[in-house]
């Protein structure tokens, strides 16, 4: 069985899975949108969440959760590049979630040392030049369509087989843009034009993406599919009501190979990807690094 590689080269390399923590700028996320729209309680929180072990800050602009509707490009810019500029002169690793070159290409500019692109370069036809001209390392994610029509798009042959052959095309159109293929992480789309059971299939046949033979981010954090699974009377557990269910998942996750995990709440998915990189170290019977 195939594993993943577990570096990205330009990004930290310890012996464990990485942690990234979410920030979202946005008045509309799923999970905790408007929170931290303000700049300060943005940068703040950003502080906080590397305080707790994250390895990235991951700052968005836009919500990617179904149905949502895209902010302007300027929207977007005001909204990201304070805070990706106030963490970085800190001295934070911040990575940008944004699917425009144009965004990208700006916060790299104020500070950040990673593209996670939701669209896996297919939002804007740029953002994969864009990338290779910077030449920080990516994320490209398996992506259907934006957010607004997405849940439309769940039909498969075989879910596994059928985003492994979308994210293969998607490491193909990366290196003929000149992106280095050591830069390039992929991450199958948890959440994104799939259904809760086609969430489960793709975690547990994660060791089927490894064959593309490049590190995995795996992000499920509070999403929707976890809800239904721990539902009472069919009402939906709440989005911050699904943070042990979450770090359940990163453990697993870890334990398989994932490079990265991308969470909401971080202390417990720090604490939870050194147990399994300290059990997995003792069961070889070799001290971790």
């Amino acid at each position: 069985m195939s594993r993943p590689l577990r570096y990205v080269e330009g990004l930290p390399m310890p012996d464990r899975c990485l942690v990234m923590g979410v920030l979202n700028v946005t008045p509309d996320s799923f999970s905790d949108g408007g929170r931290f729209l303000d700049r300060e309680r943005a940068v703040g929180h950003g502080r906080r969440l590397a305080a707790d072990g994250a390895d990235l800050v991951d700052v968005g602009g836009e919500s990617t959760r179904p149905g949502a509707e895209r902010p302007t490009e300027r929207e977007e810019r005001e909204r990201v590049l304070p805070v990706v500029a106030a963490l970085a002169a800190e001295g934070l690793m911040v990575s940008v979630d944004t699917m425009r070159a144009s965004v990208a290409h700006a916060a790299v500019e104020a500070g950040a040392v990673l593209v996670n692109d939701v669209s896996g370069g297919r939002a804007d036809p740029a953002m994969l030049p864009t990338v290779a001209a910077l030449g920080v390392p990516c994320v490209l994610m398996h992506w259907r369509g934006h957010s607004a029509t997405m849940q439309q798009r769940t039909a498969y042959d075989d879910v596994v087989a059928d985003v492994a052959q979308d994210l293969c095309g998607r490491l193909e159109a990366a290196a003929k843009a000149g992106v280095e293929p050591g830069r390039v992480a992929l991450d199958p789309g948890i959440g994104f034009a799939k259904t809760g059971d086609q969430n489960w299939e793709l975690l547990a046949r994660m060791h089927r993406l490894a064959d593309l033979g490049r590190p995995l981010l795996v992000a499920t954090s509070r999403k929707r599919f976890l809800g239904t699974l721990l539902a009472a009377e069919e009402e939906l557990r709440p989005p911050a009501e699904r943070d042990d269910a979450t770090t359940a998942t990163v453990a697993l996750a870890a334990d398989r190979g994932a490079w990265c995990v991308r969470v909401h709440a971080v202390r417990a998915a720090a604490d939870a990807v050194r147990v399994v990189a300290r059990w997995g170290a003792a069961k070889a019977g070799v001290e971790p690094f």
